[in-house]
């Protein structure tokens, strides 16, 4: 392995309590790019932040608290909505959190006066993903540890509901085809669903288990990636319901996978929070060893800009961001 592949976290953001999720802006609309949130014991913080790989007058990074949001509970999972707008008058903060009582929260907020949300309530146990359709913002889908994907309108109605043979683990909706859902479960069984049809189209194993994050790629929906074990493993859905490559990674058993929004063969993945060994790297699929392998006690979340090869990852009282080469 080459010497330099350990590093430190390229810029880090102070914070007020152990973050357990962060989330990038995924979409672009309305000038919304640079916005992220992260999640702590109880209360969610959405700010603003600028790299110097965007922008030459900014040196490292530029971050800004827009406003903290009283959660009360524990902040499991975040994910952003379309609906979101900076430069709307006023502005639409719009977002939703998974949460240690099984309850999903949606958040409506202008950063001034109107800070409303909203419970939906029908998951029996802990809900491991969540995410809105990405046009229109109109829906949202999670899943849980109660064997059960559960799609959701604005209102808190729930509009579908698919039962699993195991604990649903991740949950990603196609970016252009809205009527296709893939939900991973922790027996390494991935299904794609017909929204439409309300039935499962297409199925992919792992063959190891357990199973515990997979992610859909956005630059190129024909690629799956997951980690199961202490492996990476990544499909081409168009040639083979097995995997086409996987790697062993992570010593003692991986935690999340996430492809990067910007080069198709980039992606992240991070070990168990509070183990040291190998907790964060970045993966490429021309390399056959991690292009960059995060120095980092403890960490949980992991998330990439929407335009840049960086990821965050959350920490101890603080947010920790890599930046890598394409």
């Amino acid at each position: 392995m080459k010497q330099d592949a350990t590093r430190n976290a390229a810029y880090t953001v102070d914070c007020e309590d152990y973050v357990h999720v962060v989330e990038f802006n995924p979409f672009e609309s309305g000038n919304s790019g640079n916005l992220i949130a992260y999640g702590g014991s109880n209360y969610v913080v959405i700010g603003t932040c600028t790299f110097q790989e965007e922008e030459a007058d900014v040196d490292g990074i530029q971050y800004k608290t827009l406003r903290t949001f009283q959660h009360g509970v524990r902040v499991d999972g975040i994910a952003w909505s379309p609906e979101t707008r900076l430069d709307s008058l006023p502005p639409i903060i719009k977002f939703c959190t998974s949460a240690a009582d099984m309850k999903i929260r949606l958040f409506t907020s202008d950063l001034q006066d109107k800070n409303e949300y909203k419970i939906l309530e029908g998951h029996s146990d802990f809900i491991n993903g969540l995410v809105f359709e990405p046009k229109e913002g109109q829906e949202l889908a999670s899943v849980s540890d109660d064997h059960t994907c559960r799609i959701w309108n604005l209102e808190g109605m729930q509009t579908a509901h698919f039962v699993l043979h195991s604990p649903g683990m991740s949950v990603c909706w196609h970016p252009e085809e809205t009527f296709k859902l893939m939900v991973a479960e922790k027996n390494g069984t991935i299904r794609f669903y017909d929204l439409l049809a309300q039935q499962a189209i297409l199925s992919l194993e792992s063959e190891q288990m357990p199973l515990m994050s997979a992610h859909w790629c956005l630059k190129n929906t024909f690629k799956v990636g997951a980690v199961a074990g202490n492996d990476w493993l990544i499909w081409d859905i168009t040639r083979s319901s097995y995997p086409q490559d996987k790697r062993p990674v992570h010593m003692d058993q991986a935690c999340l996978f996430r492809w990067s929004t910007v080069n198709e063969n980039l992606f992240a993945t991070t070990g168990y929070p509070g183990k040291m060994a190998s907790q964060f790297q970045i993966h490429h699929l021309g390399h056959p060893q991690p292009v960059l392998i995060g120095s980092v006690a403890v960490g949980s979340g992991l998330s990439w800009h929407r335009t840049l090869p960086l990821c965050a990852i959350g920490g101890d009282h603080k947010l920790l961001f890599w930046v890598t080469e394409m």
